[in-house]
Formats: structure tokens, sequence, C-alpha cells
């Protein structure tokens, strides 16, 4: 369901004209909240196709510089 929203948005949002889009980007941009999700889901997307380990190696690993 909220993909099928989601899509909705995203379709009325290209509808529109070039400075409202603009205008609602700055809207969204306002708000620290909404600021800090776009800038983590641009991190998220810019890293996808990296390569990923287990969490437990980071943490392995984290442990072993902390202790030098």
């Amino acid at each position: 369901m909220a993909q099928a929203i989601a899509k909705v948005f995203m379709c009325a949002f290209k509808s529109l004209p070039y400075e409202e889009r603009e205008s609602f980007l700055a809207e969204l941009v306002k708000s620290r909240r909404y600021r800090e999700d776009l800038i983590d889901l641009a991190a998220i997307e810019s890293r996808r196709n990296e390569p990923s380990r287990p969490f437990s190696e980071y943490l392995e690993e984290r442990k072993k510089r902390e202790q030098k």
C-alpha cells in the first residue's frame, strides 16, 4: 500500500510545473527531519552498488582499531 501511495505522489510531483516542484523541494528541505532523511537516502543510493559485509565483521574490526 505504501509503495502505491508513493507512486501516486511521485506522479503528481512530476506533473507539477518546474517552479512548483522547486517550491515543494524548498519547503521539504526547510524541515530538519526531512532534510536529514533526504541526506540519508542520497547516501544509501550513492553506495548501493558497493560490496557489503556482515555487521559482526565490522564490529570485530572496530574493536581491534579501538584497542590500538
